[in-house]
Formats: C-alpha cells, structure tokens, sequence
C-alpha cells in the first residue's frame, strides 16, 4: 500500500517539451466536460475571472500499490498530492482571482468522486475520458500500461483565452503554490 499524500524521494523530474509555448493566447475550445459537482462544465466559458485547469495523468487510491515502472516516468507520480495541494491553497487562490479551480484527467467521473470525497476537495474535478480536450488543445500525453494519459499541465484561462500556462510541473505537491506565486506577480 502506498501512502499517495507523500512524494518519495528520487522522482525523475520532467524536461521541458516545448508543450507551454504554443498554448498562451489560444482560446478555448468549445467542449463541455463532465464534472463531480453532477454538471457539465463549458470549458471555453467558465465563468467570470480566471480558471485554473491542472492536467493531471490519474490518481491513485490507498488501497491499491503503485503500478509498477509508475514511479520511473518523469511527472507521473504525486497525482494525490498535487490534489492535496490546490485544496489546502483554495482559499488563497480564490482570494487572487482564481475564481475556479479544476483537477481534470482522462479517469471517469465516477472514479473522481471517490477522490473528491476522500480529500475533501473543495472543487470539482473533470472528466475527459476520450481525451479530446488534450486532442483540440495539442495537450501533452504518454503512454502507460496501453492507455494514453495527460501529462501535468495546466492552462490559466480568462475570458476564454489561455494566458499562463505552468508546465513541466515539479514538485507537484507544490504545484498551487507555484500558481500562487503567478497571481500574486499577475493580479486581476
């Protein structure tokens, strides 16, 4: 059994892939996205100020080991913990004018719920099973295990249009205080 909160030591730490640089100024594509809060979520308009929308590969659950080679991929592991993150740093977030957050990976909604629940996270997560977020964007993927996941990434949009783009992320148990950081040197 793993504990997913804890990052171990010795994680390879992912290389930039250029992936960022094409995504600022684009706008969002037209797509709804299912959500753990019983809706849909218009991704291309979501609301008022900004949106935080960190990609993540698939969380794990306490219950079940790793798989293995999991931890051998550069940014694949630390799902939870990135979670773990942006829920202890909601507050301030939503303070700095990201007035939504949202987890999305390629799981089912069914599966996020679980993970929302357990973690008490305060935002819903979203689901994009067939990937086509990730296809109309050129979101970054890899290969695991013979289904294709996202990498860590995560789009900062307003108005529709991506403006900041955090990627290759690591620590990701850091991650939304790296986002805090952003906010703090880019206000509303």
């Amino acid at each position: 059994m793993s504990d997913l909160s804890r990052l171990p030591s010795g994680l390879p730490v992912p290389e930039d892939d250029g992936a960022a640089d094409r995504l600022v100024g684009r706008t969002m594509p037209n797509i709804d996205l299912t959500s753990t809060a019983g809706s849909t979520v218009p991704v291309h308009t979501p609301g008022e100020g900004r949106s935080v929308l960190y990609c993540y590969p698939l969380t794990g659950r306490p219950d079940t080991d790793v798989p293995d080679g999991w931890e051998a991929i550069p940014g694949a592991r630390g799902c939870t913990a990135e979670a773990c993150d942006f829920r202890d740093q909601h507050e301030e977030l939503a303070a700095l004018g990201a007035a939504r957050v949202f987890g999305l990976s390629s799981q089912d909604t069914g599966y996020q719920q679980e993970v929302v629940d357990r973690l008490r996270l305060p935002f819903a997560m979203l689901s994009d099973t067939t990937l086509r977020l990730a296809a109309l964007l050129g979101l970054p993927t890899f290969e695991f295990g013979g289904t294709t996941l996202h990498k860590r990434i995560t789009p900062i949009i307003r108005g529709g249009v991506i403006e900041h783009v955090p990627h290759p992320i690591f620590p990701p148990n850091e991650h939304a205080r790296q986002v805090l950081d952003w906010l703090k040197d880019d206000p509303v």
